[in-house]
């Protein structure tokens, strides 16, 4: 047998396997979608995901809310007054702070940095009490506009996206930043006019990571949030499961299916540049 005849079964062998690979990782998704027009009994009667008897009982009661003042879609928009901020003052933090930590060498620089690192070790969990004392006492949980959850992302809080995009910049040769100073920028103009437009991928990369942590954010909300009308997407389902009386699975699938409809919306738009961003940054040049 030939090398190359050894390297196409080779080839045909991995598509094999990352193709069914791909069916057991996207199947529940899909039996997600099948399951949410199958009635209760069927739900737990059948694995297949196409429905023997297609209703759209579920959307209906889904739309109709499950009382009080919020439904599904005040509480998709409550979830996205918390994501949007959130996405775009942790872009800007952290870009602003990965430039500072990879460029300039500054007193302390280095104690900082390990700190820095320490921090992503640090279980969230831990932080939660001395957070919520905190917060209650400058008068920020249930803020209408949701404090305690978005001004935190203004001061880089979110420090794996530092560390991440501190190594897209390592990749980054120093040299650019030389000839923008030789033709008069400043540091920040450096950052704006010549780093930013190379460190898209690793921001939009950034940017999709908290797309979609913030939108499937439970603690958080649950923690800060406690005015019903202002409760996102993640909290609302929750809620729903336990307003019903013996619960109506098609209606529970309905509801999530259509909170991660944007996330997924998001993702396949931006794919391209979140793959290459997360592929430049894993190796320095």
């Amino acid at each position: 047998m030939t090398l190359e005849k050894k390297r196409q079964i080779a080839t045909v062998f991995k598509y094999i396997v990352l193709v069914l690979v791909g069916i057991v990782m996207i199947y529940p998704l899909v039996w997600m979608i099948g399951a949410s027009f199958k009635t209760n009994s069927e739900i737990f009667s059948s694995i297949g995901f196409i429905p023997k008897a297609p209703t759209v009982q579920g959307y209906i009661d889904a739309m109709n809310g499950y009382g009080g003042d919020i439904d599904i879609w005040k509480s998709m928009l409550n979830t996205y007054k918390i994501v949007i901020p959130k996405v775009l003052f942790t872009i800007a933090s952290c870009t602003l702070t990965a430039y500072g930590f990879a460029r300039f060498k500054f007193k302390g620089h280095d104690l900082l940095f390990a700190v820095l690192m320490a921090t992503l070790f640090l279980p969230n969990v831990v932080l939660n009490v001395p957070q919520f004392i905190m917060y209650n006492g400058w008068g920020w949980v249930d803020s209408p506009v949701y404090l305690p959850l978005i001004v935190p992302t203004m001061f880089a809080q979110d420090t794996y996206f530092v560390f991440m995009l501190i190594q897209f910049l390592r990749n980054i040769p120093k040299e650019l930043d030389e000839a923008a100073k030789i033709d008069g920028c400043t540091a920040l103009g450096t950052l704006w006019h010549v780093i930013v437009p190379v460190l898209k991928p690793a921001m939009t990369s950034a940017a999709l990571f908290q797309f979609m942590w913030s939108s499937n954010d439970f603690m958080g909300p649950l923690l800060y949030v406690s005015t019903p009308k202002r409760y996102p997407a993640a909290i609302f389902v929750k809620m729903s499961m336990d307003a019903d009386t013996g619960f109506s699975w098609n209606r529970i699938l309905a509801l999530s299916l259509i909170s991660i409809i944007p996330s997924l919306v998001v993702f396949f738009i931006a794919q391209d540049q979140f793959i290459d961003g997360v592929t430049a940054g894993s190796v320095k040049g």
